[in-house]
């Protein structure tokens, strides 16, 4: 393939293209790179070759993709997630779609560990009595003898499991296909168990894709079947929950406490209920997004356009149908 064409989607603004990552540059003399945001992406479609949708918040392509004219061959995202792309005009044609699978599983497993340890030692009232200047010896919970379900058995979920069990918690994890030779659990539980594993659960950790399955998967039934006091932490996607059941849950009691990285609808707006519901943290989508991400979601697609320049077989291939990359 000479001289390929690749379409980078971008925020708006004029200076989205320059602020990509140098390893970008990779592509210098090999590929004619443009750039594109949402009002120009209809026009610029069908002279692509391959499209990087570095601004995965965007839902342009959604609404760019019917129409006349060639599409790309290749499409890839610069996010774990896929479910902004599962569209039926995407997921019927033959265009290849690739996402960022492994960048984001340790840094995601270190926040789900981080609200862990917070949460069971009262990290938030320490700070809050601080500022007071109010002096409260309290009683906190042991992490080590305590038991987590993480629902979601892709790399993002074993890690939180493997980083979980290194602090001493029993981990059950759940996934879409259940398994008794799991080589790094042992045993992986099918979805339809979920209901009966919440009960035994401590810390109930989300980590799933985003299917039709799987949306608003944590509902009242859900929550009420949680141990009372166990705590709710959300990485996956803000449409796993349904927040006004999470709300009720946290506030009658029920729920020890919750931790959301996602939302329904983000950014989170100023008048949610959400800011201020008693024993919830909340974080701005950001338990993947470390010092140095953006180099490193540069560098995988980078390299994964090298094997695609030579005709070799790409990595992180989803699954349209499923919505996910399988595991090999």
């Amino acid at each position: 393939m000479t001289d390929p064409r690749v379409l980078v989607l971008v925020s708006a603004g004029p200076t989205a293209g320059p602020t990509l990552p140098p390893a970008l540059h990779r592509l210098d003399g090999r590929a004619r790179v443009t750039f594109g945001d949402e009002k120009s992406l209809v026009d610029a479609l069908p002279d692509a070759d391959a499209l990087l949708i570095w601004d995965f918040s965007s839902d342009a392509l959604r609404g760019a993709w019917p129409g006349d004219g060639p599409r790309p061959g290749w499409v890839h995202t610069a996010s774990a997630g896929v479910d902004r792309l599962l569209f039926p005009e995407l997921v019927e044609s033959d265009t290849v779609v690739t996402n960022a699978r492994g960048i984001f599983d340790q840094p995601i497993a270190e926040y789900v560990a981080g609200m862990v340890i917070a949460m069971a030692k009262d990290f938030h009232a320490t700070a809050d009595l601080q500022r007071r200047r109010e002096w409260r010896h309290r009683e906190t919970r042991k992490v080590a003898g305590s038991r987590a379900v993480v629902v979601g058995s892709g790399p993002i979920g074993r890690r939180i499991g493997v980083t979980l069990t290194a602090l001493g918690v029993g981990v059950d994890l759940v996934g879409r296909r259940g398994s008794d030779t799991d080589p790094d659990f042992g045993r992986v539980h099918a979805s339809e168990s979920l209901p009966a594993v919440l009960a035994e659960a401590d810390w109930v950790v989300c980590a799933a894709p985003l299917t039709a399955a799987t949306t608003g998967m944590f509902d009242a039934d859900a929550f009420a079947r949680m141990k009372r006091g166990a705590h709710f932490i959300n990485v996956g996607r803000g449409a796993h929950v349904v927040e006004d059941d999470l709300v009720a849950a946290l506030r009658s009691g029920r729920l020890g406490g919750a931790a959301l990285d996602v939302f329904a609808s983000e950014p989170l707006e100023a008048t949610s209920p959400l800011w201020d519901v008693p024993g919830l943290l909340v974080s701005p989508h950001m338990s993947g997004d470390t010092i140095g991400w953006r180099d490193d979601l540069a560098e995988q697609f980078a390299d994964n356009f090298d094997r695609w320049l030579a005709g070799e077989p790409l990595v992180n291939v989803v699954d349209k149908r499923l919505g996910y990359v399988p595991r090999t």
